[in-house]
């Protein structure tokens, strides 16, 4: 069974009119993932039941239930807890940690009907930009075997631009849901902060991190995300917010007004430059208004981020101390010993004044000037990415290279705006994603301009050619 051309919808179609099973579905998959995961390393653990899962989803059809994601193959990435499998969070020092229970997402997938098809790699605790911080195998692009793929969420992204699973979830802390979809060629979500529980998933920074799908397609990432949403009373920064069914709503005839922010330009790529430019045209070509302005803290988002997201980083890990679960601290890897350092340096006495404190000020203000240029337009939109997919290992013994992968997503994980990635033009045969950000909860206006940038260049139709 030939898996590349489907998507979400055609997939559910498929198993509507009884073409497929979800059995058969399934087992295509971990056929793809048998001969394709030991090069690419998309997945830490395939799901030994997942056959099991999608029998019971077809006996489930079979008695007419419906359910949003009924029989669906789809992977989690490995920091979301599910109490079958083991949850590394991609760290050997995780490495045979079976969890007593469900993060709230993966409860909702299983009471949607999905089949979990195995846990997705990712930069370990999710600390990375690149996918190359892992103790299970770096991830390899798909439409470039030798070049990276964003991260955290590598191994969603290569998963689901692979064809080795229909969707994938990933945990966006700086732009690790969107970079993967702009590397990758698939669409990477980033919802509004408090959106999606974030309960049940391994913490890398409490007050960034943001629960999303990767799909293939807008649509798909819609409908995901209504499944994901909503209010728990596990997690009290969910809010009480009615949950869209997004996907129903994609097609619209309003024009928006679109805010080019100067400082996402500045020292951008000429060819990214060129194509960021294409995409903004094709938009004024339907109508909508683009409109340039100017927000002076995005210069200072990354240190800020920095500062702030590294002493929670410290703060979180302070839990593994070998002594109640997991192995000994020296299991941690050199990147995630070097954000523990520089976080508990930045928050510790005699020196939070000078840092950390200066650091969540700034915080505020970018948030502050967010809103207020989002008073005067629908949503910003911009590159995902200063540069292309750079090669593996490129950039590894330069940290402070790797974290200028971070600078244009981290502003939207700083002051909770949701965001996307969607797939545009590549860049000399590479991968490349247009990112709209929009106001708080606002995420059924930026589908709907996704969807139509989707329309225009339909990039998901492109499949990789697997080595």
């Amino acid at each position: 069974m030939d898996v590349t051309e489907l998507t979400l919808k055609s997939a559910q179609t498929g198993l509507e009119q009884n073409r497929f099973t979800s059995v058969e579905l399934t087992q295509s998959y971990l056929e793809r993932i048998k001969k394709y995961n030991p090069k690419y390393h998309a997945f830490v653990t395939v799901n030994p039941q997942a056959l099991v899962e999608a029998k019971a989803a077809d006996q489930l059809r079979a008695k007419g239930k419906k359910l949003p994601l009924l029989g669906i193959p789809l992977a989690p990435k490995d920091n979301f807890l599910y109490s079958k499998m083991r949850s590394t969070a991609a760290s050997k020092l995780l490495d045979n940690y079976i969890p007593q229970y469900d993060s709230t997402v993966v409860s909702k997938l299983k009471a949607a009907g999905a089949v979990v098809i195995g846990k997705t790699n990712l930069d370990f605790w999710g600390h990375g930009s690149s996918g190359e911080h892992t103790d299970y195998g770096i991830p390899h692009n798909p439409y470039a075997f030798d070049r990276v793929t964003g991260g955290s969420s590598s191994g969603s992204g290569t998963a689901v631009a692979a064809d080795l699973c229909l969707m994938g979830t990933g945990s966006d802390t700086g732009g690790s849901n969107r970079q993967p979809g702009s590397y990758c060629n698939v669409v990477g979500v980033k919802p509004t902060y408090g959106r999606v529980s974030r309960y049940g998933v391994i913490a890398m920074a409490s007050s960034t991190d943001s629960m999303g799908p990767l799909t293939k397609t807008v649509e798909d990432a819609a409908k995901f995300l209504s499944v994901m949403a909503g209010h728990d009373l596990l997690d009290a920064t969910t809010v009480k917010l009615p949950v869209p069914h997004y996907h129903l709503n994609l097609e619209t005839e309003r024009k928006f007004t679109l805010g080019l922010i100067a400082e996402y330009f500045e020292g951008l790529d000429k060819k990214y430059l060129k194509v960021i430019e294409a995409a903004v045209k094709k938009l004024e070509d339907r109508g909508h208004q683009v409109k340039r302005l100017s927000i002076p803290a995005v210069k200072y988002a990354y240190p800020m981020y920095c500062l702030t997201v590294f002493a929670e980083i410290a703060s979180n890990l302070s839990r593994f101390d070998g002594i109640r679960y997991g192995y000994d601290r020296d299991a941690f890897g050199e990147e995630t010993k070097r954000r523990i350092m520089i976080g508990t340096h930045s928050a510790s006495s005699g020196y939070a004044d000078k840092y950390y404190n200066q650091a969540m000020a700034g915080r505020k203000m970018l948030t502050y000037q967010f809103k207020q240029a989002l008073e005067t337009v629908d949503a910003f939109i911009g590159p995902v990415f200063p540069f292309p997919p750079f090669k593996i290992g490129e950039r590894e013994t330069d940290p402070l290279k790797m974290y200028l992968s971070d600078v244009l997503t981290v502003p939207a994980n700083l002051t909770g705006n949701p965001a996307v990635s969607v797939p545009i033009e590549f860049v000399n045969g590479l991968p490349n994603g247009l990112q709209i950000i929009c106001k708080h909860f606002d995420e059924q206006t930026m589908f709907q301009i996704a969807h139509q940038v989707e329309e225009d260049y339909q990039m998901y139709k492109l499949r990789p050619k697997l080595v």
